[in-house]
């Protein structure tokens, strides 16, 4: 048996879920709502204060999908209760972000500013001018959206200059050395 599947998903206080007869599991919780399809072959039995999976028997794709579905489930219960933040942090002379409205600018070293809208669901703050930090309730979004940020600059390896994540060590390369003759 997965040791990922066969755990219950403990809901807390205030969290809803529905499981339709297609298989698409819905969460509500005090931040907003989520929705899932969840493969057919997978049961969902929603019991009391807890969800359980169950897989119709050992093949290799039915465990794949029995572990898959029971962690995105997990994932949208904790998106709905407490959300979820990306930290990004702008490292380079001149690089900064702020926020305008519902737009994110960032000064990166080209000739002009990128203005990134933020998407449904998903909120950006800018704590301080090196820093920018992604919200949602949707762990996918989130990290989906942090990943286009820092596409745009990735962390070079000879200064270190570029957008990185909080926490993300970038292996340093010595400079070239003078020739000598």
């Amino acid at each position: 048996m997965s040791r990922i599947g066969r755990k219950p998903v403990t809901l807390p206080a205030g969290v809803e879920v529905k499981v339709d007869d297609k298989n698409v599991v819905t969460v509500k919780g005090p931040k907003g709502e989520l929705e899932q399809q969840v493969n057919e072959r997978i049961k969902v039995e929603v019991g009391e204060g807890e969800i359980r999976l169950s897989r119709p028997t050992d093949n290799r794709n039915d465990r794949a999908q029995h572990g898959l579905s029971r962690a995105l489930i997990q994932n949208m219960v904790t998106g709905v209760t407490s959300g979820y933040e990306k930290k990004l942090q702008i490292i380079g002379v001149g690089y900064r972000a702020e926020k305008k409205g519902n737009k994110l600018v960032m000064n990166l070293g080209f000739s002009h500013p990128v203005e990134m809208e933020d998407p449904e669901g998903i909120t950006t703050e800018t704590p301080d001018a090196n820093t920018v930090v992604v919200k949602g309730i949707d762990k996918a979004l989130v990290g989906n959206y942090a990943a286009n940020i820092r596409s745009w600059r990735k962390p070079e390896p000879y200064k270190g200059k570029g957008i990185r994540y909080e926490g993300e060590r970038v292996r340093r390369k010595e400079g070239k050395t003078g020739a000598k003759a």
